[in-house]
């Protein structure tokens, strides 16, 4: 056998894999004689068909088979032993020759590869990043306090709603004439007004009685999982929802908040943990701020991409890569790819970027850290629909059947990757701490 490699630039090479017959004849003797002794066949003994009569029937599909598996491994075994680092998978390359399939024939498979650009990593300890300590303004302060009178307030059902009311009605899907769509999604839900921050629909969801109908673009209202929520169905399905919903009353449901007395501040924090309002907005000023803590590690993190895909210029094997999203995605057209090369490409860089860092510094993502991610991913999601928490050994096992899913695996051990990457970068540049109020933290770009 004979590998060779043939570079056209810095991005692109073709590799070729000549065989020979002693290259592959005795492992496909071997698979015939397999197939014989396990072949049960019209007129002969079950394992006494004859070699000769398996070669002559199924030989030509045999032969093929085994070539693929010895050029398949020997390709992987060549990319391995020669460390190449390649973008996408190698794709066949089109020839004019055509096999007749010999026993007794040469063979030449060539691959075109897209090699991976050389990055350096683009971060020191020159470098100085803000890292913000987010702080509850009044108004959010204020929102959340009233969100939880609300919750264990009385409930009443007055005949017109006003804002901050929560809609028990009918969601239809419709098309842009208001007319349902054929097959569309119909589901019985409570709409909530108050986490609504559109101004235009939340008006439009006021001064509605029984029966009254209401158009409203729920991926304009609310974030993705609230509508998956709504909806009932997965979070990646909301970005392929066309059209808007229609919203017929059935019934209007109104919070009143609770007294702010001794009676409200042991439901929420336990007996005698809170004693005076002072107290309880502190306590909620406490937790608020815990929860801002995650959006500022990911302002820090859009903010060290931004850096590194300033600083690292690369240049990728951009006609294979388009072709090879062509051939593992057979539904993309030749226009969706165009459109979506921009951002694939920008993906593609930071990976290296996050790999480089990994490699250089010899970084290990642990299987454990990937149960962790998936037992916090359940929790709160339990959290979300209002579930208590279960026990470990139960939230293990869920965790691992998590995990058993390959696509949800391989998107969190993505995450573990990224905050390993990120924890390893704070160590590295200068963190200057910043405070700042939640309302003028939302505006930061």
């Amino acid at each position: 056998m004979n590998i060779s490699q043939e570079n056209i630039d810095d991005l692109n090479a073709v590799v070729s894999i000549e065989l020979k017959p002693e290259d592959y004849k005795s492992q496909v003797d071997s698979a015939i004689k397999t197939q014989a002794k396990q072949a049960k066949l019209p007129g002969f003994r079950p394992g006494m068909v004859p070699t000769s009569h398996i070669k002559r029937t199924y030989g030509k599909a045999i032969l093929i088979d085994e070539i693929n598996k010895i050029v398949s491994n020997s390709l992987n075994d060549y990319l391995t032993e020669n460390k190449l680092e390649i973008l996408g998978q190698p794709l066949p390359k089109e020839e004019e020759t055509q096999y007749t399939w010999g026993f007794e024939d040469d063979y030449n498979f060539k691959y075109e590869i897209g090699l991976a650009p050389k990055v350096d990593v683009p971060f020191t300890e020159k470098d100085t990043l803000t890292e913000y300590v987010i702080k509850a303004d009044d108004e959010t302060l204020n929102s959340r306090i009233s969100n939880l009178r609300k919750s264990y307030g009385k409930r009443s059902n007055p005949e017109v709603s006003e804002e901050d009311d929560v809609l028990y009605g009918e969601l239809t899907q419709v098309d842009a004439k208001g007319e349902p769509l054929e097959d569309g999604i119909v589901k019985t839900t409570s709409v909530r007004s108050d986490i609504i921050e559109d101004k235009k629909i939340k008006k439009s969801l006021a001064g509605l009685k029984k029966d009254d109908v209401v158009a409203i673009d729920l991926k304009k209202a609310y974030d993705d999982s609230t509508v998956a929520r709504l909806l009932e169905i997965e979070e990646d399905q909301v970005a392929d929802l066309v059209g808007t919903f229609n919203l017929k009353v059935e019934n209007v449901n109104r919070l009143e908040e609770a007294e702010m007395d001794q009676e409200f501040f042991d439901k929420i924090y336990g007996e005698g943990t809170v004693k005076t309002e002072e107290e309880f907005k502190a306590k909620v000023q406490e937790e608020i701020e815990s929860l801002f803590v995650q959006n500022a590690d990911q302002k820090l993190q859009n903010d060290m991409y931004t850096l590194g895909m300033d600083r690292v210029k690369a240049d990728f094997p951009d006609e294979f890569l388009k072709r090879w999203l062509k051939t593992t995605n057979e539904k993309l057209t030749d226009e969706e790819i165009t459109e979506g090369y921009d951002d694939f490409a920008k993906n593609l860089k930071w990976t290296l970027i996050e790999n480089k860092i990994i490699n250089d510094n010899k970084l290990e993502i642990q299987y454990e850290e990937v149960i962790a991610a998936a037992k916090e991913r359940l929790a709160a999601q339990l959290k979300m629909y209002g579930q208590q928490d279960l026990p470990e050994e139960q939230l293990n096992q869920y965790a691992a059947q998590l995990l058993q899913d390959k696509e949800q695996a391989n998107r969190l051990f993505e995450e573990v990757k990224a905050l390993k990457v990120f924890d390893h970068l704070k160590g590295i540049v200068k963190l200057e701490k910043k405070e700042i109020p939640y309302n003028e933290f939302i505006e930061l770009k």
